[in-house]
């Protein structure tokens, strides 16, 4: 899919945080989500949510199921109120929300010798388990390939050597990555 413009970049970027918004200080869901151009595209994506530079959710969808407004809006509010892993974002901290949005390709089998870090996201399925890094992951907390892989084992419930048992499934995916006051970045 072709990357989006700067303005449909905004416009996401301002839907997320209007649900986030929304969910947070009234504790509804948003109405009026956009039904046309981008919105109506089918992709995954995801919502990264930060506090003053500190990660307090990303949830998301790979394949597209449901238009791309609907995704976004409903993984923003659950990025920002219900990753178990964080505590809910509270309605003092909204002026201080920052939001990443990483629209994804479709995914593709990979060899571990094309991963490229930086550029490449990565799904590991091996039977009922399925674990999902995005590009971004990597360079972030400097891994090498193999610790990629073993990390995105890990985020699918397997032994961090099973990306090298011959019934386990690698994917790769690019995003295009975008937050509030950044330009993009293509991974």
């Amino acid at each position: 899919m072709p990357s989006p413009s700067e303005a449909e970049r905004r416009a996401l970027l301002e839907l997320a945080r209007n649900a986030i918004v929304e969910a947070v200080s009234r504790g509804e869901l948003l109405e009026n989500i956009p039904r046309d151009g981008i919105f109506a595209e089918r992709r995954g994506a995801f919502v990264t949510v930060h506090v003053h530079g500190e990660l307090r959710g990303c949830i998301g969808v790979v394949e597209g199921d449901e238009p791309l407004g609907q995704a976004i809006a409903r993984c923003a509010v659950s990025a920002a109120r219900t990753d178990t892993r964080f505590a809910p974002v509270r309605p003092e901290e909204l002026t201080d929300l920052q939001i990443e949005i990483s629209l994804l390709s479709l995914l593709a089998p990979i060899t571990v010798e094309e991963i490229e870090l930086g550029r490449h996201g990565l799904v590991i399925s091996q039977g009922q388990h399925r674990g999902l890094l995005l590009p971004q992951v990597a360079p972030e907390h400097g891994f090498t390939k193999e610790q990629f892989l073993e990390e995105t084992c890990r985020k699918a419930a397997l032994p961090r050597d099973a990306w090298r048992w011959p019934d386990t499934r690698i994917y790769g995916f690019t995003c295009d990555v975008f937050a509030d006051g950044q330009k993009a970045a293509k991974s």
